[in-house]
Protein backbone atom coordinates (compact mmCIF):
# COMPACT_ATOMS: atom_id res chain seq x y z
CA UNK A 1 0.00 0.00 0.00
CA UNK A 2 1.29 3.64 -0.57
CA UNK A 3 1.69 6.20 1.78
CA UNK A 4 1.24 9.52 0.31
CA UNK A 5 3.08 12.08 2.30
CA UNK A 6 2.60 16.32 1.14
CA UNK A 7 5.56 17.64 2.29
CA UNK A 8 5.82 21.42 2.67
CA UNK A 9 8.96 22.94 1.42
CA UNK A 10 10.87 19.96 0.60
CA UNK A 11 14.11 21.77 -0.06
CA UNK A 12 14.34 24.29 2.02
CA UNK A 13 15.69 25.11 4.43
CA UNK A 14 19.14 22.85 3.22
CA UNK A 15 18.26 20.27 6.59
CA UNK A 16 14.72 19.63 5.29
CA UNK A 17 16.28 18.05 2.10
CA UNK A 18 17.64 15.48 4.52
CA UNK A 19 13.87 14.71 5.86
CA UNK A 20 12.56 14.61 2.41
CA UNK A 21 15.59 12.40 1.10
CA UNK A 22 14.34 9.55 4.34
CA UNK A 23 11.11 9.51 3.83
CA UNK A 24 11.47 8.78 -0.21
CA UNK A 25 14.22 6.30 0.61
CA UNK A 26 10.68 4.33 2.85
CA UNK A 27 9.36 1.50 0.72
CA UNK A 28 5.93 2.51 -0.30
CA UNK A 29 6.16 6.12 0.51
CA UNK A 30 5.06 8.87 -2.21
CA UNK A 31 6.80 12.34 -1.75
CA UNK A 32 4.16 15.26 -2.79
CA UNK A 33 6.64 18.24 -2.58
CA UNK A 34 4.05 21.82 -2.03
CA UNK A 35 6.50 24.82 -2.14
CA UNK A 36 7.78 28.25 -3.83
CA UNK A 37 11.20 26.86 -4.60
CA UNK A 38 11.37 25.17 -8.13
CA UNK A 39 12.70 21.99 -8.18
CA UNK A 40 15.20 22.69 -10.52
CA UNK A 41 16.91 24.87 -7.23
CA UNK A 42 16.88 22.43 -5.20
CA UNK A 43 19.92 19.64 -4.61
CA UNK A 44 20.02 16.79 -7.25
CA UNK A 45 19.72 14.19 -3.97
CA UNK A 46 16.27 16.19 -3.00
CA UNK A 47 14.85 16.19 -6.87
CA UNK A 48 15.19 12.61 -6.86
CA UNK A 49 14.10 12.14 -3.94
CA UNK A 50 10.04 13.85 -4.73
CA UNK A 51 7.88 12.23 -6.72
CA UNK A 52 5.45 14.84 -7.53
CA UNK A 53 6.45 18.79 -7.16
CA UNK A 54 3.41 21.61 -7.18
CA UNK A 55 5.39 25.24 -7.10
CA UNK A 56 2.45 27.54 -5.62
CA UNK A 57 1.61 31.15 -6.60
CA UNK A 58 2.08 32.32 -2.94
CA UNK A 59 2.96 29.68 -0.46
CA UNK A 60 2.53 31.92 2.73
CA UNK A 61 -1.45 32.76 1.14
CA UNK A 62 -2.93 29.76 3.35
CA UNK A 63 -6.59 29.56 1.94
CA UNK A 64 -5.14 29.99 -1.67
CA UNK A 65 -2.27 27.00 -1.44
CA UNK A 66 -4.76 24.60 0.37
CA UNK A 67 -6.98 25.49 -2.86
CA UNK A 68 -4.29 24.92 -5.00
CA UNK A 69 -3.22 21.64 -3.78
CA UNK A 70 -6.47 20.12 -3.22
CA UNK A 71 -6.87 20.76 -7.24
CA UNK A 72 -3.62 19.21 -7.56
CA UNK A 73 -4.12 16.36 -5.57
CA UNK A 74 -7.48 15.62 -7.71
CA UNK A 75 -5.97 16.29 -10.72
CA UNK A 76 -3.12 13.39 -9.48
CA UNK A 77 -6.21 11.29 -8.06
CA UNK A 78 -4.17 11.11 -4.93
CA UNK A 79 -5.49 11.27 -1.58
CA UNK A 80 -3.05 12.31 1.19
CA UNK A 81 -2.42 10.20 4.20
CA UNK A 82 -0.02 12.72 5.63
CA UNK A 83 0.93 16.28 5.83
CA UNK A 84 3.95 17.60 7.01
CA UNK A 85 6.17 20.81 7.30
CA UNK A 86 9.53 20.76 8.89
CA UNK A 87 9.55 24.74 8.60
CA UNK A 88 8.68 26.83 11.25
CA UNK A 89 6.97 29.47 9.02
CA UNK A 90 4.82 26.79 7.29
CA UNK A 91 3.20 24.61 10.63
CA UNK A 92 0.00 26.42 10.48
CA UNK A 93 -0.60 26.01 6.88
CA UNK A 94 0.33 22.48 7.17
CA UNK A 95 -2.49 22.20 9.98
CA UNK A 96 -4.81 24.29 7.10
CA UNK A 97 -4.07 21.60 5.02
CA UNK A 98 -4.91 18.34 7.41
CA UNK A 99 -7.94 19.97 8.19
CA UNK A 100 -8.80 20.47 4.31
CA UNK A 101 -8.05 16.58 3.70
CA UNK A 102 -8.58 14.81 6.82
CA UNK A 103 -5.66 13.37 7.37
CA UNK A 104 -4.51 13.13 11.19
CA UNK A 105 -2.15 15.56 12.67
CA UNK A 106 -2.12 19.30 14.58
CA UNK A 107 -4.97 20.91 14.07
CA UNK A 108 -5.04 24.60 13.37
CA UNK A 109 -5.91 25.43 17.05
CA UNK A 110 -3.09 23.32 17.91
CA UNK A 111 -0.91 24.22 15.69
CA UNK A 112 -1.32 28.24 16.49
CA UNK A 113 -0.52 27.41 20.24
CA UNK A 114 3.06 26.52 19.10
CA UNK A 115 3.33 29.87 16.78
CA UNK A 116 1.92 31.89 19.35
CA UNK A 117 3.95 32.54 21.89
CA UNK A 118 1.65 34.08 24.76
CA UNK A 119 -0.92 31.27 23.41
CA UNK A 120 1.78 28.35 24.08
CA UNK A 121 3.41 29.65 27.50
CA UNK A 122 -0.61 30.16 28.78
CA UNK A 123 -1.64 26.97 27.94
CA UNK A 124 1.45 25.83 29.91
CA UNK A 125 1.21 27.83 32.92
CA UNK A 126 -2.71 26.12 33.01
CA UNK A 127 -0.52 22.53 32.97
CA UNK A 128 1.77 23.73 35.72
CA UNK A 129 4.63 23.54 33.47
CA UNK A 130 6.68 26.71 34.95
CA UNK A 131 7.44 29.05 32.37
CA UNK A 132 9.08 32.64 32.16
CA UNK A 133 6.56 35.60 33.53
CA UNK A 134 5.16 36.98 30.51
CA UNK A 135 2.89 39.35 28.76
CA UNK A 136 2.07 40.21 24.95
CA UNK A 137 2.22 43.79 24.02
CA UNK A 138 1.73 45.88 20.74
CA UNK A 139 2.39 48.78 21.34
CA UNK A 140 5.37 51.25 22.81
CA UNK A 141 2.96 51.93 26.34
CA UNK A 142 1.99 48.12 26.74
CA UNK A 143 5.53 46.77 26.36
CA UNK A 144 6.66 49.75 29.27
CA UNK A 145 3.62 48.36 30.92
CA UNK A 146 4.59 45.00 30.59
CA UNK A 147 8.29 45.53 31.81
CA UNK A 148 6.69 47.07 35.00
CA UNK A 149 5.54 44.19 36.23
CA UNK A 150 7.98 42.04 34.94
CA UNK A 151 11.17 43.63 36.15
CA UNK A 152 14.38 43.80 34.73
CA UNK A 153 16.25 41.92 33.17
CA UNK A 154 13.91 41.02 30.47
CA UNK A 155 13.56 39.94 26.97
CA UNK A 156 11.59 41.11 23.79
CA UNK A 157 10.79 38.63 21.43
CA UNK A 158 8.19 38.78 18.75
CA UNK A 159 5.04 36.42 19.19
CA UNK A 160 5.55 34.03 15.98
CA UNK A 161 9.45 34.71 15.81
CA UNK A 162 11.75 31.46 15.25
CA UNK A 163 15.29 31.27 16.54
CA UNK A 164 16.50 34.44 17.57
CA UNK A 165 16.00 37.51 15.37
CA UNK A 166 14.66 40.10 16.48
CA UNK A 167 15.12 39.16 19.94
CA UNK A 168 16.61 41.80 22.53
CA UNK A 169 17.88 41.83 26.43
CA UNK A 170 17.06 44.78 28.43
CA UNK A 171 18.36 45.72 31.76
CA UNK A 172 17.30 48.88 32.26
CA UNK A 173 14.53 51.90 31.32
CA UNK A 174 16.93 53.56 28.87
CA UNK A 175 18.23 49.81 27.29
CA UNK A 176 13.96 49.43 26.94
CA UNK A 177 13.31 52.68 24.82
CA UNK A 178 15.95 51.21 22.53
CA UNK A 179 14.59 47.89 22.38
CA UNK A 180 11.28 49.73 21.82
CA UNK A 181 13.01 51.03 18.45
CA UNK A 182 14.73 48.27 17.12
CA UNK A 183 11.29 46.21 17.21
CA UNK A 184 9.00 48.75 15.35
CA UNK A 185 8.70 47.09 12.96
CA UNK A 186 7.38 43.49 14.81
CA UNK A 187 3.61 43.99 15.07
CA UNK A 188 3.51 41.92 18.43
CA UNK A 189 5.97 41.10 21.19
CA UNK A 190 6.20 38.85 24.18
CA UNK A 191 7.45 40.85 27.09
CA UNK A 192 9.71 37.95 28.96
CA UNK A 193 11.75 37.53 32.17
CA UNK A 194 14.75 37.15 31.47
CA UNK A 195 16.77 33.95 32.89
CA UNK A 196 20.01 33.96 34.09
CA UNK A 197 21.73 30.56 33.22
CA UNK A 198 22.07 27.78 31.02
CA UNK A 199 20.21 27.45 27.48
CA UNK A 200 19.58 24.24 26.69
CA UNK A 201 17.20 22.47 23.89
CA UNK A 202 14.62 19.17 24.58
CA UNK A 203 14.23 17.54 21.33
CA UNK A 204 12.03 14.31 20.79
CA UNK A 205 10.48 12.50 17.79
CA UNK A 206 7.41 10.96 19.00
CA UNK A 207 4.54 8.34 16.97
CA UNK A 208 1.42 8.70 18.04
CA UNK A 209 2.52 9.77 21.78
CA UNK A 210 5.15 7.52 22.37
CA UNK A 211 8.56 8.73 22.24
CA UNK A 212 11.08 7.43 20.30
CA UNK A 213 14.04 9.28 20.60
CA UNK A 214 14.90 12.30 22.74
CA UNK A 215 17.82 14.57 22.70
CA UNK A 216 19.57 17.58 24.93
CA UNK A 217 21.89 19.97 23.18
CA UNK A 218 23.37 22.74 25.63
CA UNK A 219 24.35 26.04 23.89
CA UNK A 220 27.70 27.91 24.47
CA UNK A 221 26.87 30.53 24.57
CA UNK A 222 23.15 31.47 24.63
CA UNK A 223 21.94 32.24 20.79
CA UNK A 224 21.51 35.80 21.77
CA UNK A 225 24.67 36.30 23.06
CA UNK A 226 25.87 34.81 20.10
CA UNK A 227 24.09 36.38 17.83
CA UNK A 228 24.97 39.92 19.42
CA UNK A 229 28.66 39.23 19.39
CA UNK A 230 30.59 38.25 16.13
CA UNK A 231 34.02 37.76 17.22
CA UNK A 232 32.09 34.13 18.89
CA UNK A 233 31.97 30.83 17.63
CA UNK A 234 28.90 29.38 18.68
CA UNK A 235 28.34 25.78 20.40
CA UNK A 236 25.48 23.18 20.06
CA UNK A 237 26.62 20.08 22.04
CA UNK A 238 24.12 16.99 21.82
CA UNK A 239 24.74 15.62 25.26
CA UNK A 240 25.16 11.87 25.92
CA UNK A 241 23.86 11.18 29.71
CA UNK A 242 20.46 12.80 29.86
CA UNK A 243 20.15 11.57 32.93
CA UNK A 244 23.19 14.32 34.68
CA UNK A 245 21.36 16.45 37.67
CA UNK A 246 21.60 19.57 35.17
CA UNK A 247 19.70 17.29 32.64
CA UNK A 248 16.93 15.40 33.93
CA UNK A 249 14.65 18.09 35.19
CA UNK A 250 14.56 20.05 31.74
CA UNK A 251 13.69 16.25 29.79
CA UNK A 252 10.74 15.95 32.05
CA UNK A 253 10.11 19.55 31.44
CA UNK A 254 9.62 18.68 27.91
CA UNK A 255 8.36 15.47 28.11
CA UNK A 256 5.51 17.67 30.45
CA UNK A 257 5.42 20.57 28.39
CA UNK A 258 4.27 18.40 24.17
CA UNK A 259 1.84 16.62 26.36
CA UNK A 260 0.20 19.55 27.13
CA UNK A 261 0.59 21.10 23.69
CA UNK A 262 -0.87 17.87 22.40
CA UNK A 263 2.06 17.11 20.43
CA UNK A 264 1.36 13.04 19.62
CA UNK A 265 3.39 12.81 16.26
CA UNK A 266 6.50 13.72 14.52
CA UNK A 267 9.39 15.55 15.56
CA UNK A 268 9.39 19.16 18.08
CA UNK A 269 12.25 21.20 19.40
CA UNK A 270 12.08 22.86 22.59
CA UNK A 271 14.25 25.38 24.43
CA UNK A 272 14.44 25.79 28.10
CA UNK A 273 16.78 27.13 30.94
CA UNK A 274 18.74 26.14 33.95
CA UNK A 275 18.20 28.83 36.24
CA UNK A 276 21.15 30.12 38.07
CA UNK A 277 18.98 31.70 41.00
CA UNK A 278 17.20 28.65 41.98
CA UNK A 279 18.07 25.60 39.97
CA UNK A 280 14.90 24.85 38.51
CA UNK A 281 14.14 23.68 34.64
CA UNK A 282 12.52 26.57 33.07
CA UNK A 283 10.59 26.45 29.86
CA UNK A 284 11.59 28.64 27.00
CA UNK A 285 9.35 27.79 23.81
CA UNK A 286 8.95 24.87 21.64
CA UNK A 287 8.29 24.29 17.69
CA UNK A 288 6.13 21.48 16.59
CA UNK A 289 9.04 20.56 14.30
CA UNK A 290 12.79 19.93 13.63
CA UNK A 291 15.79 22.35 14.78
CA UNK A 292 17.59 23.63 12.46
CA UNK A 293 21.67 24.69 12.50
CA UNK A 294 22.93 21.53 11.64
CA UNK A 295 21.34 20.00 15.13
CA UNK A 296 19.73 16.93 13.55
CA UNK A 297 23.66 15.64 12.35
CA UNK A 298 24.96 16.47 15.73
CA UNK A 299 22.50 14.07 17.20
CA UNK A 300 23.38 11.25 14.69
CA UNK A 301 26.81 11.35 15.95
CA UNK A 302 25.79 11.38 18.98
CA UNK A 303 24.39 7.93 18.40
CA UNK A 304 25.65 7.09 15.34
CA UNK A 305 21.83 7.03 13.81
CA UNK A 306 19.93 8.46 11.52
CA UNK A 307 17.36 10.96 13.29
CA UNK A 308 15.79 11.69 9.63
CA UNK A 309 14.83 8.30 9.40
CA UNK A 310 13.60 7.61 12.66
CA UNK A 311 11.44 10.74 12.03
CA UNK A 312 10.28 9.52 8.35
CA UNK A 313 9.38 5.96 10.30
CA UNK A 314 7.60 7.63 12.97
CA UNK A 315 5.13 9.48 10.83
CA UNK A 316 4.55 6.82 8.12
CA UNK A 317 4.82 3.75 10.13
CA UNK A 318 4.48 5.01 14.03
CA UNK A 319 7.34 2.76 15.24
CA UNK A 320 10.86 1.92 14.79
CA UNK A 321 13.61 -0.93 15.10
CA UNK A 322 16.23 1.42 14.59
CA UNK A 323 18.69 1.79 17.69
CA UNK A 324 19.25 5.18 19.26
CA UNK A 325 21.99 4.45 21.77
CA UNK A 326 23.83 7.82 23.07
CA UNK A 327 27.37 7.06 22.81
CA UNK A 328 29.18 10.03 22.38
CA UNK A 329 28.47 14.04 23.24
CA UNK A 330 29.02 15.79 19.88
CA UNK A 331 29.39 19.45 20.38
CA UNK A 332 28.69 21.25 16.75
CA UNK A 333 31.05 24.34 16.19
CA UNK A 334 30.42 27.29 14.03
CA UNK A 335 33.46 29.55 12.83
CA UNK A 336 33.09 33.35 11.90
CA UNK A 337 35.30 34.88 9.23
CA UNK A 338 37.47 37.76 10.37
CA UNK A 339 38.43 40.82 8.17
CA UNK A 340 36.85 43.54 6.04
CA UNK A 341 37.37 41.27 2.79
CA UNK A 342 34.52 39.47 1.25
CA UNK A 343 36.47 36.35 0.23
CA UNK A 344 38.30 34.18 2.48
CA UNK A 345 41.82 34.45 2.14
CA UNK A 346 43.77 31.77 4.76
CA UNK A 347 42.43 29.64 7.29
CA UNK A 348 44.54 29.29 10.37
CA UNK A 349 44.95 26.64 13.26
CA UNK A 350 43.37 23.99 12.00
CA UNK A 351 46.09 21.67 10.94
CA UNK A 352 47.62 21.27 14.78
CA UNK A 353 43.94 20.18 15.74
CA UNK A 354 43.64 17.59 13.03
CA UNK A 355 46.82 16.07 13.85
CA UNK A 356 46.09 16.15 17.85
CA UNK A 357 42.00 15.35 18.15
CA UNK A 358 41.45 14.25 14.09
CA UNK A 359 40.36 10.70 15.11
CA UNK A 360 37.55 13.39 17.44
CA UNK A 361 36.83 15.46 14.49
CA UNK A 362 33.76 13.59 11.93
CA UNK A 363 32.85 16.64 10.42
CA UNK A 364 35.18 19.67 9.53
CA UNK A 365 33.37 21.89 6.76
CA UNK A 366 34.74 25.26 6.32
CA UNK A 367 34.19 27.77 3.17
CA UNK A 368 37.34 27.25 1.03
CA UNK A 369 39.94 29.53 0.70
CA UNK A 370 38.82 31.66 -2.57
CA UNK A 371 35.18 31.00 -1.72
CA UNK A 372 33.16 34.58 -0.38
CA UNK A 373 32.39 35.04 2.70
CA UNK A 374 29.21 34.27 4.11
CA UNK A 375 26.28 36.22 6.37
CA UNK A 376 26.22 34.53 9.33
CA UNK A 377 23.34 36.59 10.26
CA UNK A 378 21.54 34.79 8.20
CA UNK A 379 23.38 31.42 7.86
CA UNK A 380 23.49 29.37 11.29
CA UNK A 381 26.77 27.43 9.82
CA UNK A 382 28.27 30.89 9.23
CA UNK A 383 31.90 30.05 7.34
CA UNK A 384 32.09 26.52 8.51
CA UNK A 385 31.23 24.23 11.34
CA UNK A 386 32.96 21.10 12.58
CA UNK A 387 31.67 18.16 15.24
CA UNK A 388 33.64 17.11 18.02
CA UNK A 389 32.52 14.20 19.75
CA UNK A 390 33.94 11.84 22.37
CA UNK A 391 32.40 10.16 25.03
CA UNK A 392 33.97 12.33 27.97
CA UNK A 393 31.97 15.66 27.98
CA UNK A 394 34.61 17.48 29.16
CA UNK A 395 36.84 16.01 26.20
CA UNK A 396 34.43 16.97 23.85
CA UNK A 397 34.11 20.41 25.09
CA UNK A 398 38.07 20.41 24.88
CA UNK A 399 38.01 19.97 21.19
CA UNK A 400 35.12 21.84 20.70
CA UNK A 401 36.64 25.16 22.49
CA UNK A 402 40.02 24.37 20.36
CA UNK A 403 38.21 24.95 17.34
CA UNK A 404 36.63 28.09 18.70
CA UNK A 405 39.76 29.40 20.07
CA UNK A 406 42.26 28.57 17.45
CA UNK A 407 41.09 28.32 13.87
CA UNK A 408 40.47 31.08 12.37
CA UNK A 409 39.15 32.21 9.24
CA UNK A 410 40.51 35.26 7.38
CA UNK A 411 38.88 37.24 4.98
CA UNK A 412 41.68 40.32 4.02
CA UNK A 413 40.56 43.13 1.91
Amino acid sequence: MTINVVLISPGFPADNGHFTQALHALPGVRVLGVGDQPIAAMEPAVRAAIDDHLVVKDLWSEEQTVAEVGRWLGQLGVRPDRVECLWEIGVVLAARMREAFDVPGLRVDQAVTFRDKEVMKATLDAAGVRTPHHYRARTRAEVEEAARAVGYPLIVKPIDGAGSEDTHTARSDEELSQVIEAVAHVPEVSVEEFIEGKEFTYDAILADGETLFENVAWYRPKPLVARQNPWMSPQAVCLADLEQPDVAPGVELGRRALKALGYRTGMAHMEWYLSDKTGEAIFGEVGARAPGGRLSHGMNYACDGDVFQLWAEAITRGSSEQSMERRYNAALVFKRAHGDGQLVTRIEGLEPILARDGEHLPVVELVPIGAPRRDWTQVVTGDGWCIARHNLLGEALRIADDIGRDVRIHCDA
